[in-house]
């Protein structure tokens, strides 16, 4: 099937660019401080997988690292968009009028653009209570909507498995259902904290785990397609 071929390939890349780029923003504000005029956009002896030192945006806002991150996600969201449509493809193929089917779509359809709309705003700064709260929805809604799209997906590929035999190698499906399970409950007990305005709980300080989650997260949201290019079979004998 060329959908399934086309559906591996755009994976991997779906994995690299996003993963290069941020890990590209990092090195360049923790190792390459001449490259920026300002003291405050530089940053020191921090690993954020590990000790929430700085968050995504805070690595990626500042010039040059945005000439990285920008591009790097509105290529991203181009890919999400084609995979999301090759899955619809290939579930069609075999089960036409799966009920998933549109659900699939409009949930990996609408992270591509939240994570469009997320990007546009990136590094643009207004005082203003009503544009953080939108940035801050943007970004939720880009992670419930593609978790949401990934949970239908494998539960879609799930139904009819034995369909698939052929096409995938059964273990990674598995390894997939098993890291939106995780993806989902750690979404379910840390959203309600990450949402929070400030990083004041109960009389903790939450900067640094909200940080750390953030990283730790986006690695596991992008790890989902890796597992997809190895999930298929490069060649099927049908």
């Amino acid at each position: 099937m060329n959908s399934i071929e086309k559906a591996r390939f755009i994976s991997i890349w779906i994995f690299i660019v996003p993963f290069v780029a941020v890990n590209a923003c990092l090195i360049l504000v923790t190792q390459f401080h001449g490259v920026f005029e300002s003291e405050a956009d530089r940053l020191y002896n921090t690993i954020p997988y590990i000790d929430g030192g700085a968050s995504i945006s805070r690595t990626a806002r500042p010039y040059p690292s945005w000439l990285i991150f920008k591009p790097a996600m509105f290529l991203t969201s181009f890919l999400l968009i084609k995979y999301w449509l090759f899955n619809r493809d290939i579930i069609r193929h075999f089960e036409n009028d799966h009920k998933n089917i549109k659900k699939i779509v409009f949930f990996g359809i609408a992270s591509a653009i939240a994570l469009t709309i997320h990007s546009i705003f990136l590094g643009i700064k207004f005082d203003n209570d009503l544009y953080k709260l939108f940035r801050r929805v943007v970004m939720l809604s880009f992670i419930v909507f593609e978790i949401v799209a990934q949970a239908y997906l494998v539960a879609t590929f799930f139904s009819f498995k034995e369909k698939l035999k052929i096409y995938i190698h059964p273990i990674i499906l598995n390894l997939k259902i098993s890291l939106v399970s995780l993806l989902i409950l750690v979404a379910i007990i840390s959203i309600p904290i990450i949402s929070l305005p400030g990083d004041d709980f109960f009389g903790f300080n939450l900067k640094f785990l909200k940080h750390a989650l953030e990283w730790d997260y986006f690695l596991g949201v992008i790890t989902f397609y890796l597992l997809t290019f190895l999930m298929w079979k490069k060649k099927v004998n049908s």
